[in-house]
């Protein structure tokens, strides 16, 4: 039997398949390398990219709305969600803690030899990058904003999360 919201033993099915490819990431964050850094959070948030798709595909219209527990539904939905976002709010933050652990350790061997070139790249380069994953604190919480919109939208009949403090 093929696995769908509507025809599936249990309404979750395509939810549940959504939530395990796109929850856990298949590699770590690499925070060394800031290409791989971005690929990897890219494909850490393919469940904000697919919000729409999986509300589509797991939240029924008010006609099939008595073959899926809706609230059930938008519940499980949310809390990958919010467990996606935390992980990926602790990835970037430990990877700028540890940038910034590097910076540290360069401008103190900066101190001891100032006059040294390379040390001095590396040290902007590792500004640079620094900077760069802040930025993506702030891409997170665009994303983060957009898909708790659209999912307040549609699965505000249905579920109400718990107030965040």
């Amino acid at each position: 039997m093929k696995c769908t919201a509507l025809n599936s033993p249990h309404a979750l099915c395509v939810f549940r398949t959504l939530q395990s490819n796109m929850a856990a990431p298949a590699r770590t964050l690499n925070c060394e390398d800031f290409s791989m850094f971005q690929e990897v959070l890219r494909v850490m948030r393919n469940i904000d990219d697919r919000i729409v798709h999986s509300l589509n595909t797991t939240v029924p219209t008010v006609s099939f709305s008595g073959k899926v527990d809706a609230s059930e539904t938008c519940k499980q939905l949310y809390e990958t969600m919010m467990e996606a976002h935390l992980t990926r709010d602790k990835a970037i933050k430990s990877c700028i803690a540890q940038t910034s652990e590097v910076m540290g350790q360069l401008r103190e061997e900066r101190a001891k030899d100032s006059d040294n070139l390379v040390l001095l790249r590396q040290l902007r380069k590792e500004q640079t990058k620094l900077k760069l994953m802040q930025s993506e604190l702030n891409v997170e919480e665009v994303v983060n904003d957009r898909s708790l919109k659209v999912f307040s939208e549609r699965c505000r009949i249905h579920y109400t999360p718990p107030k965040v403090k």
